[in-house]
């Protein structure tokens, strides 16, 4: 991972010298620093960039949730600040996941049709006889719904128990509630209510959606997992998964990562599939079509 990627280097004088020049470089390129601007200084960007390509540092992941990921994710970023493209188009930080979560989506549409109760007041029982996740979901109900002096909730650590509770319990029950399949309005709203979005999701007015992303991107952990679902849901209408990693069970692990950041999506009422975060395209002006693009990925991504 990159924390160890980075202490590895730092032992070493030639890796330490490039690697400290590189974060130099983005810290002007942060600061809008004038000597960053230079021609000189491109250079000597450009020369510890390709100097750094050849270390291990270079290929450095994250995984998530794990302990060090705020300080693994500035590490990742300080390394990839100068290699920036599309918005859309940015790696993931985070390592593959070599998970069973394919096997588990496969068996979701068979549990449904033998159920011809509430699938998501089932999902939710079956979280409570589950030590781990009756913990990490009390952890975050507690948070999100108790009021502070002025506001309904504290939307900071409501979001960061939500990480957490989808970060550490196992995936056969968060993404029971999360994605459980429904027959009825009172079904779909219990799981609209799954992430309290009274307190994690909504807000007194709705921001522009690139406002948000802008935001999202001052946060190594937001702007992280938002690459993560860009690299994961991109749609291929040619595939088999309508996903072109041919693997939807990536993108809703990262979908479900989203949960706890600024970015937060949820499905937008209880009528339908479509899910957005707390975002519109009003007032965006020129960047119209920028801003649709956007909102589209979450609300017609046929691989999500």
């Amino acid at each position: 991972d990159c924390v160890k990627a980075s202490d590895q280097c730092l032992k070493e004088q030639s890796c330490s010298t490039k690697y400290r020049t590189l974060r130099q470089c983005v810290a002007g390129k942060e600061s809008n620093f004038s000597r960053a601007t230079g021609l000189e200084a491109k250079d000597e960007c450009k020369s510890a960039m390709e100097a750094l390509k050849q270390k291990s540092l270079y290929n450095c992941r994250c995984k998530r949730g794990m302990k060090k990921e705020k300080n693994c994710l500035r590490i990742y970023w300080s390394m990839y600040q100068s290699l920036q493209g599309n918005d859309l188009l940015e790696d993931s930080p985070y390592e593959p996941v070599n998970s069973r979560l394919s096997d588990i989506f496969r068996l979701a549409p068979i549990v449904s049709v033998l159920s011809k109760g509430n699938n998501c007041l089932d999902a939710a029982k079956a979280c409570n006889l589950n030590d781990t996740c009756k913990r990490f979901r009390s952890a975050y109900i507690t948070p999100c719904t108790s009021s502070t002096s002025n506001e309904i909730c504290n939307k900071r650590k409501c979001h960061k128990a939500l990480r957490l509770f989808f970060d550490k319990v196992p995936p056969k029950h968060s993404y029971g509630m999360l994605f459980c399949s429904c027959r009825d309005v009172a079904c779909t709203e219990r799981r609209r209510q799954t992430i309290v979005p009274v307190c994690s999701y909504e807000d007194r007015e709705k921001p522009n959606c690139l406002n948000l992303q802008e935001s999202c991107k001052k946060n190594y952990i937001c702007r992280s997992r938002l690459a993560d679902f860009f690299t994961n849901c991109q749609p291929e209408s040619r595939s088999v998964s309508s996903c072109l990693k041919e693997n939807y069970a990536d993108c809703l692990l990262a979908y479900s990562g989203l949960i706890g950041t600024v970015m937060t999506p949820n499905y937008i009422d209880s009528n339908s599939l479509s899910v957005a975060p707390w975002c519109d395209c009003s007032n965006s002006g020129n960047d119209i079509d920028e801003c649709l693009k956007f909102l589209n990925f979450f609300q017609d991504n046929t691989c999500l």
